[in-house]
């Protein structure tokens, strides 16, 4: 996984902060490979509870997360319970690597 103990951090805790604290978060795509360089972020945040604006709350932790972690591309994807799992959402789930318990 190309993140530092530091870069997990900021993204558990700002997703915490703004999705709720039983938030999961699943790095995905290029950067949980080792062998990969460069890329951007690709997170899959999973909420216990209803979202009401799920679009509004991922650009609001990504904004949060350039802040912390500086300009770089961070794209984030949230899911809820009454979110229909999409293919990228199965992806994730199968190859992320899993930040929180």
């Amino acid at each position: 996984m190309r993140l530092s103990p530091a870069q997990i951090q900021d993204i558990v805790h700002t997703a915490r902060e703004l999705v709720g604290h039983d938030a999961r978060v699943w790095l995905f795509g290029s950067r949980v490979r080792d062998d990969a360089v460069g890329g951007d972020i690709d997170l899959l945040i999973e909420s216990a509870g209803r979202v009401e604006q799920p679009v509004w709350l991922a650009a609001q932790v990504s904004a949060g997360l350039q802040r912390k972690l500086g300009e770089r591309r961070i794209d984030v994807l949230l899911v809820d319970p009454q979110t229909p799992r999409e293919p990228i959402h199965q992806v994730a789930l199968a190859e992320g690597a899993l930040l929180t318990p």
